[in-house]
């Protein structure tokens, strides 16, 4: 009798912790007009507005330096510009879009921190330092001006009132390295606004500082290869719908029709997603992490078919399929011809060489393992880690791991911390 007493109130303090936890929210507090164009931002202002810029105000938010970088989403000649601001507190970043309602050189949108709450909208606008004063910046940038923005952030009230600077103060590191976000993007956990695998994600992926992504790859009942990470649909990814299993038990139609993700999207084919990326995206690289059962050859045949597509658009992209198994392994053995199928092994190094593998992805818990790394760097490998979210781990593997990349679920800290290196 004492012992049921006991486990009664211990639930009912479950049930009352519970019931006090506050709910993870974050919403995007600006919506975005998607206007293409880039208004008064030509090319050569925006491409001169990228470095690494000293904070002034706002510092307890952002940190006192951050990186500057912009990127585009490309609809036919049309694209859409878009201002990444990327700090080092909190996996924090902006994203901000060119103000074509004005003349002046000005951008509004928001800010967020990917490791808790906060967020806010944010209103700057591009001036120059001479000497001591902050001046409206004129079309060409004068010998002695230094680029700065200026403007207004809030935590939340709605209305950006606090004052924040960024002054210019040198390059953004030029050494390759690719930044490559995790399920397309970033997971459908860290409210990023759309879902994971999902081609509105994709066509993000750059405001978040990547210059690449992972996709999960499975086939449906009728092998259709489609983007999807976990084993089974769940309410972690899908709407609530009553139904279970996994993607193989459904055909693609079913998974169109009772399926939508989290925010709402269609869960895409492989094709849909390859031609976004190559299409309506500045991505150089694309990991398809091969979760299927069964043959390859139809990985292998889009891969193929939009490595030649980016070629021929001049495009600089390398779509490489991911060995993360022994099943992958020996799908990959099966195949009848493997030109022009580079792959990415993620398991020991005598098998990347056998394989011929371009990429040899480990585990980053193995550690830098330097010596190898430079092995396969020598014989013509590039050498990535995932899946890596600790930030003081990924400033240390970017500063001493001699990486040719980072696979992470946080790659606006990821691009901090490579584009800040000296």
């Amino acid at each position: 009798m004492l012992m049921r007493s006991c486990l009664l109130n211990l639930a009912s303090l479950w049930l009352l912790v519970m019931g006090c936890r506050p709910v993870y929210e974050a919403p995007i507090p600006y919506d975005f007009s998607n206007k293409p164009g880039s208004g008064p931002f030509r090319t050569g202002i925006r491409r001169s507005m990228e470095g690494v810029y000293a904070v002034s105000g706002g510092t307890d938010t952002f940190g006192e330096q951050v990186v500057l970088r912009w990127s585009a989403v490309n609809d036919g000649v049309d694209s859409v510009h878009t201002l990444s601001i990327l700090t080092g507190v909190s996996v924090g970043f902006f994203n901000l879009e060119i103000d074509q309602t004005s003349d002046s050189l000005r951008l509004t949108g928001f800010w967020r921190t990917l490791t808790n709450q906060g967020t806010g909208q944010a209103a700057l606008q591009l001036v120059r330092k001479r000497g001591g004063s902050l001046l409206p910046f004129n079309a060409t940038p004068q010998a002695g001006d230094t680029l700065a923005l200026r403007g207004t952030f809030d935590t939340g009230t709605g209305t950006p009132a606090r004052s924040i600077t960024l002054m210019y103060r040198r390059p953004l590191n030029p050494k390759p390295f690719e930044i490559i976000a995790h399920r397309g993007g970033g997971r459908t956990a860290d409210l990023l606004g759309v879902s994971e695998n999902s081609l509105a994600i994709l066509r993000r992926a750059a405001r978040f500082g990547a210059t690449g992504v992972e996709i999960d790859v499975r086939y449906t009942k009728d092998s259709i290869p489609v983007l999807y990470h976990d084993n089974r649909l769940n309410q972690r990814l899908i709407q609530k719908n009553g139904l279970s299993g996994g993607i193989s038990d459904y055909t693609f139609e079913q998974l169109q029709t009772s399926f939508p993700l989290l925010y709402g999207e269609r869960i895409p084919t492989l094709e849909q997603a390859l031609q976004t990326i190559v299409d309506n995206t500045d991505l150089q690289f694309v990991w398809i992490d091969a979760k299927f059962s069964g043959p390859m050859d139809r990985v292998q045949a889009l891969q193929q078919r939009f490595n030649e597509r980016a070629r021929l658009r001049g495009r600089r992209l390398q779509i490489v399929i991911g060995l993360p198994s022994t099943d992958a392994v020996a799908a990959y053995r099966a195949l009848p011809n493997k030109a022009n199928t580079p792959v990415l092994c993620e398991l020991d190094p005598a098998l990347v060489r056998e394989l011929g593998a371009a990429v040899w992805a480990p585990r980053w818990t193995l550690g830098p393992q330097t010596d190898e790394v430079r092995a396969m760097q020598a014989e013509g490998r590039r050498v990535f880690v995932w899946t890596l979210d600790d930030a003081p781990f990924i400033e240390k593997f970017v500063k001493q791991a001699n990486l040719n990349g980072i696979l992470s679920n946080y790659a606006p800290a990821v691009a901090y911390y490579h584009y800040t290196a000296p």
